[in-house]
Parts: C-alpha cells; sequence; structure tokens
C-alpha cells in the first residue's frame, strides 16, 4: 500500500488526505494547530462569520429607505447594539465545530492524524514532535507540505494581543474598541476595516498605496473607497506605517507614527501587513527542498517541488494565498503522484472575492492585463444601480464588468462588485472555466427580477450580429 504523509492540518492538507484515502492509500496527517488550520481557526471562517454580523448591520443602516424603522426610535432600549464579546464567541464556537466536522471525515475514511509537528529527514521520513512527548518517525513514499503561513510583523510594530493585534488575536477581543486603526489595505486591513466600522467602530484605514486593494481591480477598489469614506471611514492613502506604540489602555492607547512625521491614535491598532510562510525548521533544505528568498517553497503547477516524491500545497507555497486554491493544490499534487486523472492548476480559472461592504469578486483576465497589452479583450461595464432587483433592494454601489475576446467572443474574466458578489461570480467562473461565448452565457435564462440578469445584460452588449 502506498504511505502517504501530510505535515499540515488546514486545507491543502486534509484535502488532500481525502483524495489519498479515495484512491487507495495509507495516510498520515501531522498537525500541530487543529485541524482545518489557520482557514477555519483564525482566518477565513472566522473572519467571514464576524463579517456576518457585520452584513445584517450593514442592512439594517438602509432600512429606513424600505420602510422599516423602530417603534421609538428616542427610547434607548430599542437602540440596535453590538456586544463583540458575543459576536468574538460564536465566531470561536463555530470555529472549533468545523475543526471538529473535519476531524470526524478524516476518522471516517481512515485517515490517521498525529497532533504533534513535523519536519523531514530526507524525502521520504517525517519525524514528529509529539505534542504529548517524545517522537515517532513515519516513512513514507511521497510527502506534502501544507503547513501554511502566519501574519507578517515588524520590529517597529510589535502585537501585544491587546490593543496591538494581528488578524488572528482579535477574536480575544471582549469589549468593543472605541477607535480601531487598521495599518494595511490589502484584501485582509479591507475586509476588516469595512466589517468593524459596520459594526459602529470608529476606523482609520493606514493604506502606503495611492488606494485601498492595490492588487484588486482598480474601478472596484474605487467604488469600495468611495463608499467606505461615505460611510464615515478615515482612509489615509500614501501613508507608510513606520511604528505602532502603545500607552496605556485609554481611548489613545495606541500610536501609529507615519513615515512622513504624521501620526494617529486610537483604542487599538489591527495590524494586517501580509504573511510569512511556515517553512522554518521543516528540514527543507537537508531534503533538497527549495525554497524562494521568502522562505515560500517552489511548486510547479502538479505541485511538485524540488525534490523528488515531496509536493507542497497551499500558503507555504505563496501560490495565490485562497483556501480554494490550497485544496486544489493538494488535491492536484495527491491525483498526480497516485496516478489519476490530472490537470495543471491553472489561476486563471481561480474566482475569489474581497468580503468588503459591498464585495469584490473576480475571475479570469483582469482589467490590469488588458490595459498591459497582455491579452486583447473588450470590454463592458454594467452599473447595478440599473438593476430593477438592486433597486427594490436599495442597492446604488456596484456593477457587472465582462471581459471576451473580440473574435471568438469567448469570455476570459469579469468583475462583480455588490452585495454577494461571491455569490454572483459563480455563472462568469462557469463561463471562464468552460470558454463559453458571450452569446451562450446571454442566452441562458436568468430569473426576473434578479441581480444575475446584469451578467446576462452584460453579455448581451457584448453581441456582434452575424453578417
Amino acid at each position: 500500500m502506498t504511505r502517504v504523509v501530510i505535515i499540515g492540518g488546514g486545507p491543502g492538507g486534509y484535502e488532500s488526505a481525502l483524495v489519498a484515502a479515495q484512491l487507495g492509500a495509507e495516510v498520515v496527517v501531522v498537525d500541530s494547530d487543529g485541524l482545518g488550520g489557520s482557514a477555519v481557526l483564525t482566518d477565513c471562517v472566522p473572519s467571514k462569520t464576524l463579517i456576518a454580523t457585520a452584513e445584517l448591520m450593514t442592512d439594517l443602516a438602509t432600512a429606513p429607505e424600505l420602510g422599516i424603522g423602530l417603534v421609538d426610535p428616542l427610547a434607548p432600549s430599542s437602540q440596535v447594539r453590538i456586544d463583540l464579546g458575543v459576536v468574538n464567541a460564536r465566531v470561536l464556537r463555530l470555529a472549533a465545530e468545523q475543526s471538529a466536522d473535519i476531524g470526524r471525515r478524516l476518522e471516517r475514511e481512515g485517515v490517521r492524524v498525529v497532533v504533534g509537528r513535523g519536519h523531514l529527514d530526507g524525502p521520504e521520513r517525517v519525524v514528529v514532535a509529539l505534542a504529548d512527548g517524545g517522537s515517532e518517525t513515519i516513512d513514507a513514499d511521497t510527502v506534502l507540505i501544507a503547513t501554511g503561513a502566519a501574519p507578517r510583523t515588524l520590529p517597529s510594530a510589535q502585537p501585544d494581543g491587546e490593543r496591538i493585534l494581528t488578524w488572528e488575536q482579535v477574536y480575544n477581543l471582549t469589549e468593543t474598541p472605541e477607535k480601531l486603526i487598521v495599518v494595511g489595505s490589502g484584501v485582509t486591513g479591507a475586509e476588516f476595516a469595512s466589517g468593524y466600522m459596520a459594526l459602529g467602530i470608529d476606523v482609520v484605514l493606514v493604506s502606503s498605496r495611492d488606494r485601498v486593494l492595490p492588487g484588486e481591480d482598480a474601478d472596484a477598489a474605487e467604488v469600495l473607497e468611495q463608499v467606505l469614506t461615505r460611510r464615515g471611514m478615515t482612509v489615509l492613502n500614501k501613508s507608510r506605517m513606520e511604528s505602532v506604540v502603545r500607552d496605556g489602555d485609554g481611548p489613545d492607547a495606541v500610536t501609529v507614527t507615519l513615515t512622513d512625521g504624521r501620526s494617529v491614535s486610537g483604542s487599538h491598532c489591527l495590524l494586517a501587513l501580509g504573511s510569512i510562510p511556515n517553512t522554518a525548521g521543516l528540514g527543507l533544505e537537508a531534503a533538497g527542498v527549495e525554497t524562494d528568498e521568502g522562505g515560500f517553497i517552489a511548486v510547479d503547477r502538479v505541485s511538485r517541488t524540488s525534490a523528488r516524491g515531496v509536493y507542497a500545497a497551499g500558503d507555504c507555497t505563496g501560490v495565490l494565498m485562497l483556501a480554494s486554491v490550497a485544496a486544489m493544490q493538494g488535491r492536484i499534487a495527491m491525483w498526480h503522484f497516485l496516478g489519476d486523472a490530472v490537470a495543471p492548476l491553472d489561476l486563471k480559472k481561480v474566482s475569489s472575492n474581497v468580503f468588503t461592504s459591498p464585495e469584490i469578486a473576480t475571475v479570469g483576465w483582469s482589467q490590469q492585463a488588458v490595459d498591459a497589452g497582455e491579452i486583447d479583450a473588450e470590454v463592458v461595464r454594467l452599473e447595478l444601480a440599473g438593476n430593477p432587483r438592486a433597486k427594490m433592494q436599495g442597492v446604488r454601489d456596484g456593477f457587472v464588468k465582462l471581459f471576451c475576446r473580440p473574435g471568438t467572443g469567448i469570455i476570459v474574466g469579469g468583475v462583480v462588485v455588490g452585495p454577494r458578489a461571491s455569490e454572483l461570480i459563480h455563472p462568469v467562473s462557469l463561463a471562464v472555466a468552460e470558454s463559453l461565448t458571450a452569446d451562450q452565457v446571454a442566452n441562458a435564462f436568468t430569473v426576473y427580477p434578479s441581480n444575475s440578469g446584469s451578467v446576462a445584460e452584460a453579455a448581451r452588449r457584448l453581441h456582434h450580429p452575424r453578417t
């Protein structure tokens, strides 16, 4: 029987374990931080659970326009309030339940879970420092490394877990911050800034770039920044953080100093400075596994490393750091090693979402690539404000944008900005994955009225009459 050892129990690890077990391998998962990894315990599941509460608050803000109001606006007992302690308790409970579900699934499939920290002793052996003491050596025909990544910090901005926090530490808060400074305007920073502002917290977003979400569609980022500032957020663009210092416990307990000499104070600071791979101490060099300057493991499109028989998946590879990509990398690795049919990873078919309010979802080729001449494509943008369902829901901000090849009409990318964009991107993702034409998308029936109707309408605007 083929022996598979997986170091790391996150999406890249447990999904690959399920595939290997399905294909008849003897599978061991070595995990130290809890099954599900950061995606389940400290990142995706917790943050999106918190954002679910924020979404409800955003809906309440538009309720008066829809004819819904408080019975007695002057009575304090009738006011909506947020109990962050209750919110975070629910966040942690759901994360723990999801982790337990993964454990039960692995057990049902015959996967053995070893709790401890594993490292390579050559390409075909893993040594585990067991959590309850001692060690265990496990021989393997193949090893998959899926150890994830951790929040990046700086010597001048060290978290204390109380007032200066990483995104893994915010769920320990029991009291609502009076003023939160978010340093970093990438996906993580933008999501938390948007979510906490919706919970009624005064938020300052510090961005070193000229706009929020510098890696996303520029039109989408512009809409989001307009919405955030309109709702009361202070966005400091072109403002690079120099240091973060705590002095006390009051409303101005934390001071963020900028490189231009300015400073901003608040009760709490959230550091969203990117991620570093969890690859130290894994014995990679001795096993012949190459890493880049940042410590990320180099892999090809079927998740192979430079060492024969060693694969890697997930954030430790630095390949589009999404839970969905980690899981697919892990599956591809096992399909490849165990001889099943496999297609190499195609990042142009990956759909992703920024869970801000409004959400931003993307798939395929980007506007930046079109503008740079990397691909020849026609572009159409359709505002959601003209959609009848969006009007009924009080939605004014957002759009659908599609990219298609001028000759064939095949859709090669798209952007959706609006409520539940993560759901609305799916038909575009299907079109990109299956090389559907704009006409094929346009001719598929949509419900009237529906926000998905804007996807079909955008596709209709890409139609060229046949002569």
